[in-house]
């Protein structure tokens, strides 16, 4: 395990050296034994794609004819982003020829699925639902990492049925205290490069860190998979993130994530899917522990996945890692980490096609960035370092714990800053601040036990530190040395929401690890000193759109040429995708068309059973941010008791106690933007349909009410214009300040798995609420559209909207995920 650091850092010169510490190495996994031995390894991999032969040697290898035979390859009209050729990779049904695309529904077989504590109430879904076998073995991964502080008799025995049905269902387990569970799936192999793995928590973003695409999924999407290996997905809008420049000496993945919360604040990538890119020089810069944690916090940054190509700082890492598996005389068949894998996998490995389409586009200068700090209490407050230790703020507590930022690099990292404090301390490390509590996790004992090697865990330890075990702990509120009323704390954490660490009266920033081991040592928000500002430094360079970062700012020769061959290539794609459109149309002129209709509109299939329309009169509720809290109260969540009739009675009364009596039956419920945002909780889908209200739309959707209303049977729309036209004739007014505080009861804080709202807002001169707008609306699904009559006498206008497959009817007309994967296993058995 010493030797993943020597190796990191030797890499990053190009040197890398692997026989210098493999007696190390292979003496701390020896010394892993007792914890290793209950985990039962299951290891495989997804069946390559063979190369083809297109074109004799000699064409292939002819510059000028390379390029156009590599055009002929694929489709050239149907270019693919690396998300999008990841999920097509996994996508089962698909029609022929089908190209996967943004905004697509498909039906998902992930590579992996991990759940953690909440497995067991997977289980008892799993159970409920009629499954008794797990579908697939291999698929699964279960860890215990998140309450692994607390012994009281319940939470063991939740911990003993875990392990018992995961030792019964012959799936792999890693027990309390082997690590944290995102931690595991990148360094066991589960999170494999070019693959799709998801986990029953929100953090599993972390896997794109090494070109894993990894999103999260709620219980009832977990139990899906365990019963059938399969689940549903929208394919989200697709943001592609550019890195120029290289990481300064003393900034850190930490502080690229922390800038890019704070700078684009403004949900720029609300429910989006991150593609990051830059040059060779810039991605070299960013090691792939800096990548983990930059990938993890894109959860915090509003994201669904966070996404790293496969490149050759990543192939680097991955020949280590097997070259470390082979000198600790695992065979091939024992580690995912092996060459033949390797091989296989750069040989067939997957990356965006030029002229993949993008939603939108965001910049970043790395070499403009300095160390940064998020909060107090929320991760869009974003300040540089250097502001916030000018005033002098004061710290009670200081954590290095987390799956972001506790692996060994991070833990010797802190450690540096104690060491390098030991010259001016007679060679002694010095102690932490009077009156700082530090509190040290690693991310996995294979972590801690490479720290514990190379001498830094008990660097910490000698200053002071409290070390607690490895898992989640601190940052979720759970266990020791949570922050107190009036209290301070700085954390190498992920998420610094108001009460997450502790009480809602302390103050919780997050920062880099050296800045926070500095801070404990200085008692007060500090740095190490290594970040020096470069002469004329003006800010950080950012910007969205074309790259332009500012009028008029002089380039470097190599910019300009990057600028002008990308131009270059941008207008040959577009003669490209002309030139596609001309045969396009010769053909149908030629052999017509069976899938057009006499409009021109592309056809859904519409299943039996499955309404063509669905129409009614639409009420607004003309507000953005409604988090699940205002559509259904909090204090009824884990009432077992409650009627259908009372969930209809206390639908959005939250948010509106006059809704009960304004909506009616068959009404067509329209809200603003982020609509159902906040918590997990499914009775916010079917308190709607228990009011019998069959259809919602919204300019937007918060991402797991999206996915709960699906696997509830709730149909979902979303339709910007539709939005901007009730404002502009309700209201006319912008969205500025809050009606009414909707927070969420403390008792459903796990529950949280998603990033808090931003506050509720309505028109301030807004009375009603809800409103009854004698609009109508017909949505026609097999037409994928909308058409909406403003009023009796009112204009009518139309929209195109986002296709409902029939994969996604399926689920709905069945009555909810649950119910579809009943018949699933009626039909199996």
């Amino acid at each position: 395990m010493v030797l993943r650091l020597f190796c990191q850092r030797s890499l990053a010169l190009g040197k890398p050296q692997y026989l210098l510490t493999r007696q190390v190495i292979c003496g701390s996994q020896r010394n892993l034994a007792s914890l290793q031995s209950s985990v039962d390894h299951h290891r495989t991999f997804t069946s390559k794609v063979s190369l083809h032969q297109d074109a004799f040697h000699a064409q292939l290898e002819d510059p000028s004819s390379a390029a156009i035979l590599t055009s002929l390859k694929y489709p050239p009209s149907v270019p693919q982003t690396l998300t999008e050729k990841i999920v097509q990779r996994h996508s089962v049904g698909l029609p022929k020829d089908k190209f996967v695309k943004s905004g697509d529904y498909v039906t998902l077989s992930p590579y992996k699925c991990m759940t953690h504590d909440n497995s067991w109430p997977v289980a008892t879904k799993f159970m409920s639902i009629g499954a008794s076998e797990i579908n697939d073995k291999k698929q699964i991964v279960m860890t215990l990492d998140h309450d692994v502080q607390n012994k009281s008799e319940k939470n063991l025995t939740k911990y003993r049925q875990i392990e018992e049905f995961a030792k019964n269902q012959g799936v792999v387990f890693y027990p309390a205290g082997r690590g944290i569970g995102h931690q595991i799936m990148v360094e066991e192999g589960y999170a494999w490069p070019g693959t799709l793995a998801v986990a029953s928590d929100s953090h599993s973003n972390m896997y794109g860190g090494v070109g894993c695409l990894g999103t999260p999924v709620v219980r009832t999407d977990a139990a899906s998979i365990w019963a059938t290996s399969k689940t549903w997905w929208q394919i989200p809008p697709i943001c592609k993130v550019t890195f120029t420049g290289t990481l300064p000496e003393g900034v850190t993945g930490k502080d690229v994530i922390v800038a890019l919360c704070g700078l684009f604040s403004n949900d720029q990538v609300l429910n989006h899917a991150i593609e990051f890119a830059g040059s060779e020089e810039s991605m070299k810069s960013l090691a792939v522990d800096d990548r983990l944690a930059i990938a993890n916090m894109t959860t915090e940054w509003g994201a669904l996945t966070g996404l790293f190509p496969i490149d050759e700082t990543l192939q680097r890492w991955l020949r280590y890692k097997a070259t470390e598996a082979a000198m600790c005389n695992e065979s091939p068949n024992q580690s995912a980490f092996n060459h033949k894998s390797l091989d296989d996998l750069f040989a067939n490995q997957l990356s965006a096609d030029r002229g993949a389409k993008y939603s939108k586009f965001l910049h970043l200068n790395l070499s403009s960035l300095s160390p940064f700090v998020s909060g107090p209490n929320s991760v869009k407050v974003a300040t540089p370092l250097q502001d916030l230790a000018a005033r002098n703020i004061k710290i009670d507590k200081a954590y290095l714990v987390s799956c972001t930022n506790s692996r060994a690099s991070d833990l010797a990292a802190a450690a540096k800053v104690f060491k390098d404090a030991a010259g001016s301390n007679g060679g002694e490390i010095p102690k932490i601040a009077d009156g700082v509590n530090f509190y040290i996790a690693a991310a996995s004992a294979p972590e801690q036990a490479a720290a514990e090697m190379s001498g830094d865990w008990q660097a910490l330890l000698e200053a002071g530190a409290q070390p607690l075990p490895a898992g989640c702990g601190p940052c979720i509120g759970l266990g020791t040395g949570l922050l107190e009323p009036g209290e301070v704390g700085i954390s190498a954490s992920n998420r610094n929401f108001k009460g997450r660490m502790g009480s809602t009266d302390a103050k919780a920033y997050l920062a880099s690890p050296e800045v926070v081991a500095a801070s404990a040592l200085h008692g007060k928000i500090a740095g190490p000193g290594r970040y020096q500002q470069p002469k004329g430094w003006s800010g950080v360079i950012r910007s969205e759109g074309d790259g332009l970062m500012e009028e008029g700012r002089k380039i470097t020769r190599e910019e300009a040429l990057e600028k002008v061959i990308a131009t270059r290539e941008e207008a040959f794609e577009k003669v490209i995708a002309q030139l596609d459109g001309m045969v396009e149309e010769a053909e149908k002129n030629i052999l017509g068309s069976d899938n057009a209709s006499q409009d021109g509109d592309h056809l859904t299939e519409v299943l039996p059973g499955f309404p063509e329309r669905v129409e009614g009169e639409i009420v607004f509720c003309d507000a953005d941010n409604i988090n699940t809290d205002g559509i259904y109260p909090g204090k009824y969540t884990y009432q077992d008791d409650v009627t259908t009739h009372k969930m209809a009675e206390v639908c959005m009364s939250n948010y509106d106690k006059a809704f009960a009596t304004t909506a009616q039956e068959g009404d067509i419920l329209v809200a603003g933007f982020n609509f159902g945002c906040g918590s997990s909780r499914e009775q916010a889908a079917t308190a709607i349909l228990a009011k019998k209200i069959p259809l919602v739309i919204a300019g937007s959707f918060g991402n797991i009410f999206s996915r709960n209303s699906i696997n509830n049977a709730l149909m979902g729309v979303e339709v910007p214009k539709l939005v901007q036209r009730l404002r502009a004739t309700f209201s006319g007014l912008k969205t500025e300040g809050s009606q009414q505080d909707i927070t969420e009861p403390s008792h459903n804080s796990q529950s949280l798995d998603s990033p808090p709202p931003a506050q509720q807002t309505t028109p301030p001169e807004e009375k009603l609420l809800t409103r009854r707008t004698g609009w109508k609306l017909v949505w026609d699904v097999r037409r994928s559209k909308v058409d909406v009559q403003e009023g009796e006498n009112g204009p009518t206008w139309s929209q195109k909207v986002g296709e409902l497959p029939p994969n996604v009817q399926e689920i709905i007309a069945t009555g909810g995920l649950e119910k579809w994967v009943k018949k699933q296993i009626e039909r199996s058995t």
